[in-house]
């Protein structure tokens, strides 16, 4: 490079906008899987609010990097270089815009697609040594980056779908109440099988404490 400009180089290191490595992935959902025609409106009018107001847009886009980090997590990959990539790409058209499109299509099934830039691997010294990591990619039943990709982006979209049917219609709070419920229920002592009923009760009381978690658990032991 020097020999070819003249100049000196300065800095050795590659950008981790890999924006010549974009990975796509398009689903169409029938509307009576996911509720009806009202909650397929509901999930474009949250889309067009991410797509209007980069406040939302961070909010969603952070979404569907919940699901594509959990992969890249899994499989050794670097998740700081793959967040940053595709925050980035998320500006290149000059504002801050989601990572996904989400519309209705002439019969009022549910299109969405994602767009976002995945430098992966599936090979290399990182995931050579963690087994972890094979395993994972194994499961995954992938042998090559670009499958990688695929099933990340994927992941992606999935994750995002289901975080925008939850906002737009039950809220993802009766979602995290449930899950806590779950972890008093385990703190209580719940076995495997006692764990859902003692969840049912605390889910219908509204309460949630380890006090009642064990009050619970005694009246589902008592039956």
């Amino acid at each position: 490079i020097e020999d070819i400009t003249g100049g000196k180089v300065l800095l050795r290191i590659i950008s981790n906008l890999a924006d010549k490595r974009i990975v796509k992935a398009w689903t169409k959902v029938p509307p009576t899987s996911i509720g009806g025609e009202e909650v397929v409106d509901r999930i474009v009018y949250a889309w067009a609010f991410a797509a209007s107001d980069p406040y939302r847009a961070a909010t969603h886009n952070k979404g569907i990097m919940n699901g594509i980090v959990a992969v890249a997590l899994a499989t050794g990959q670097d998740t700081r270089a793959i967040e940053a990539g595709a925050h980035a790409y998320a500006c290149k058209d000059g504002r801050y815009k989601p990572l996904t499109i989400w519309q209705k299509d002439e019969n009022g099934y549910l299109d969405g697609y994602i767009e976002v830039p995945l430098a992966v691997g599936t090979v290399g010294g990182s995931i050579r040594s963690n087994p972890m990591a094979r395993l994972a990619l194994k499961i995954l039943g992938v042998s090559t980056a670009k499958e990688l990709a695929e099933v990340m982006a994927s992941v992606g979209l999935a994750q995002n779908l289901a975080a925008l049917k939850a906002l737009s219609t039950e809220g993802i709070q009766k979602g995290h109440m449930k899950l806590h419920a779950r972890q008093l229920a385990l703190a209580a002592g719940a076995s495997p099988n006692e764990v859902d009923k003692v969840v049912e009760l605390m889910l219908k009381e509204g309460v949630f404490t380890l006090e009642k978690a064990k009050e619970a658990l005694s009246r589902v032991r008592s039956t």
